[in-house]
């Protein structure tokens, strides 16, 4: 979050998470990605905490949507290649068949998944616009059809993708709005920006993740002489976790960023 609020765009978490809080939109994305049209959104949230016993690492989902028809789809804005996207959607695929299923439940009750990545770079080095990732037997060629879709956009090669989604990556790429579509998000991106309680919101963000990384360093420091901090300092460690824990950050992100054992942080 280095950028000032009057810079985002809609490849920034803020304004993407924000913006496709409109279920009109969220759909027609959906719809433009996947080919198809979707059932009726019924559940639609921003920045979803999965907190699982099997997914001891928390996950936070950037847009979460549920339609009529039980189907799961989970949209992520990714900015930045950390070379683990496979791993990355292999974690969030379990945390969350985890958290769908009850406790006790049948399989079956397993919803059809939809996990996609809006990416500014070619994780795959194909050229290509899109890649959908399904199981298959290597034998035989055979779907093996487990409801799960992975879906990975890459906003590089828009030129190649048919028009209304070339024209939503080429928005991505930093682009003028060329479409109905884009002109709406381009729309909901400057009232946003007119927005003051935002502004705050995103200030405040912002600012709170200054001091969690500036905590982080500090802690780190001091961890190096065997933890000898200052009663202050591990108040301070402990302020900045209670803040990251209420912003549902990972406990093993809190615990690198504040130099506090899980221990400590799980009993706050």
């Amino acid at each position: 979050m280095v950028k000032s609020f009057d810079d985002l765009t809609i490849v920034d978490d803020f304004i993407f998470c924000t913006v496709m809080e409109d279920p009109k939109l969220c759909k027609e994305l959906l719809t433009m990605l996947l080919k198809d049209k979707i059932g009726k959104i019924t559940k639609l949230f921003k920045q979803k905490p999965i907190e699982t016993q099997i997914a001891s690492k928390g996950v936070r989902l950037d847009i979460m949507i549920e339609d009529e028809q039980g189907k799961l789809y989970d949209v992520e804005m990714q900015t930045t290649d950390q070379k683990n996207l496979p791993e990355r959607m292999r974690y969030y695929q379990c945390a969350i068949d985890n958290s769908a299923i009850n406790k006790g439940g049948d399989y079956n009750d397993l919803p059809d998944t939809f996990i996609i990545f809006l990416c500014t770079f070619d994780y795959l080095q194909e050229g290509l616009p899109v890649y959908t990732v399904t199981p298959s037997c290597r034998e035989t060629g055979q779907v093996f059809n487990d409801g799960t879709t992975k879906i990975i956009v890459n906003s590089t090669a828009s030129e190649k993708a048919e028009k209304d989604l070339k024209a939503f990556l080429s928005y991505m790429n930093g682009n003028p709005p060329e479409t109905a579509f884009t002109k709406q998000l381009e729309k909901q991106i400057n009232k946003t920006k007119e927005d003051e309680e935002k502004r705050r919101e995103y200030m405040l963000l912002k600012s709170f993740e200054m001091d969690a990384r500036r905590a982080g360093i500090n802690e780190g420091i001091q961890q190096g002489i065997q933890r000898g901090i200052t009663k202050g300092a591990y108040q301070k460690s402990l302020e900045t976790a209670k803040l990251m824990k209420l912003e549902a950050f990972d406990t093993n992100m809190i615990a690198k960023m504040t130099g506090l054992s899980i221990k400590e942080i799980e009993s706050l």
